[in-house]
């Protein structure tokens, strides 16, 4: 059986970052003026293997990373940066986007996994574009929810960076477009307790009532009423949106 596109991505990637950590090996040994035998002998290293490393041919491992960088005098750092969003995803996660979209009103252009670049990286789950009005709307969708506060952090600075997206020229012809956050969350024992402790916290990022959310989503022209939050029963695989929120739970009533 012949490798996935996936499995042939994480090869090809794998390959441009030795290359890339052998460039940025030699470049700070040649700034530096050491030869490569030098540089081997102080990590601790053969120095036919330090050749290699630098042209790409072998893959260091972190321990000798670290001995090259401390030798350089460099700093080493290895961290993962969000950019066009995960290969697997959630399917429950995905059910609630297909039936979010599958409910808008034909006034929304929905445009799923946007890259934003800065100021914070990552990945928009869904970006509502309003197709009469400069109005964009960051939609984050969860089937589970481990992190609160970063959640509310991190919904923040995506809608702050769509200025950078692929979305934001088309809703700004005739000047900036309003921005705002939707947040979905699945309808679980957990996710209530959740918004049951820390209502104030979700209430203050969140204030819309999820009745008037879905009245803008839904209705030709009611007004989107600010950073809301709508819940969604998910059952067999299928989705359900609430027009209010779930019994039991005071948050966007």
């Amino acid at each position: 059986m012949g490798e996935t596109k996936v499995q042939l991505e994480i090869t090809a990637r794998r390959r441009d970052t030795i290359r890339a950590l052998g460039k940025s090996i030699q470049q700070l040994r040649e700034d530096a003026a050491v030869t490569r035998s030098a540089l081997a002998r102080a990590a601790g290293i053969d120095p036919s293997y330090e050749g290699r490393i630098e042209t790409g041919e072998r893959e260091p491992s972190l321990t000798t990373l670290t001995a090259l960088a401390t030798v350089l005098g460099a700093d080493l750092s290895v961290r993962l940066y969000p950019t066009t969003g995960a290969r697997i995803r959630d399917h429950l996660q995905a059910a609630m986007v297909e039936t979010l979209i599958r409910c808008l009103h034909p006034r929304w252009r929905p445009v799923p996994e946007i890259p934003v670049m800065r100021p914070a990286r990552g990945v928009i789950d869904l970006v509502l574009a309003e197709r009469t009005a400069p109005l964009l709307v960051a939609s984050e969708v969860h089937s589970e929810l481990r992190r609160l506060e970063q959640q509310v952090r991190w919904h923040r600075e995506k809608e702050a960076s769509l200025p950078s997206s692929s979305v934001w020229p088309a809703a700004a012809p005739t000047g900036e477009p309003v921005t705002l956050r939707l947040l979905v969350l699945r309808v679980t024992r957990a996710m209530l307790d959740l918004a049951r402790t820390y209502e104030a916290t979700l209430r203050a990022a969140y204030p819309a009532a999820a009745r008037d959310v879905m009245a803008a989503l839904t209705g030709a022209s009611v007004p989107w009423p600010g950073p809301g939050i709508v819940w969604a029963r998910v059952e067999g695989g299928r989705a359900e949106l609430l027009d209010g929120a779930p019994r039991g739970v005071r948050l966007g009533r």
